[in-house]
């Protein structure tokens, strides 16, 4: 390999490393680690869940594994979720894969939310089809430092609540 050639490949990876660096390090996401316990209610029932957030990647995505404390008939947790958050360098927007233990998919669209930060919140949209989504929307309590989950079902517009959670630390 000549070293013109070798030499261009490494501006493109240094220019790349750069250009990933554009945007200030995002605080909520160090917020976010650590353990925290979920109380609330979830589809009209009291819950509570233990949730860990976690860096992974070298800093550059967050995991959160959430698992209820309730109990199937099989005695695994009636509900479990992996989500990886990631936002992107380049224009603050943030994005989420969603999984849990509700329906698995093939990484269905649907499964990914979008979203920027407004104030203290990251508001995030899974759209189901044209009409339909569901919002799940982040809001971070500076004082009490906790989080508040607002979950909504939409259809053509209309918002209906599905969820309304805190976190709080372990």
């Amino acid at each position: 390999m000549n070293r013109t050639l070798v030499w261009s490949l490494g501006l493109i990876v240094s220019a790349h490393g750069l250009w990933a660096q554009a945007l200030p390090p995002d605080s909520l996401f160090d917020r976010l680690i650590g353990r925290w316990v979920l109380r609330g209610t979830i589809a009209h029932q009291q819950t509570t869940h233990d949730v860990t957030f976690a860096w992974m990647l070298g800093r550059e995505y967050v995991q959160m594994h959430e698992v209820s404390r309730e109990r199937a008939k099989d005695g695994a947790p009636a509900y479990e979720a992996v989500v990886v958050f990631g936002r992107d360098p380049r224009t603050g927007e943030y994005a989420c894969l969603w999984m849990d233990n509700t329906g698995a998919t093939a990484f269905d669209p649907a499964g990914t939310g979008r979203g920027s930060v407004v104030g203290d919140s990251v508001p995030f949209l899974f759209h189901y089809t044209a009409t339909d989504g569901f919002h799940t929307t982040f809001v971070y309590n500076r004082a009490a430092d906790s989080w508040q989950w607002h979950m909504d079902n939409d259809s053509s517009g209309v918002r209906r609540p599905f969820a309304r959670v805190t976190l709080t630390r372990q």
